[in-house]
């Protein structure tokens, strides 16, 4: 993959600046970060979901299987 020199990325954000407009930038700048800050609440309240099914998993009791076992004269 071709990395972009920095002056490359300079052309292309004057290019984004000319044909958008800086309200228009900045109003999609705000609407990433916003996406972005909802991504990283989603994946924590993901995580707390987990860590606290994984704590009601630890404190149930786990049946026990009580199946007579077969002896040697049966078989």
């Amino acid at each position: 993959m071709h990395m972009t020199s920095p002056i490359g990325l300079l052309v292309i954000a004057v290019v984004v600046l000319v044909l958008f407009g800086k309200g228009k930038v900045s109003n999609l700048m705000g609407e990433v970060g916003k996406g972005i800050n909802a991504f990283k609440k989603g994946i924590d309240d993901g995580k707390a979901d987990i860590a606290k099914e994984e704590a009601a998993a630890a404190a149930t009791p786990v049946a026990k299987d009580v199946t007579p076992a077969e002896t040697k004269d049966q078989a």
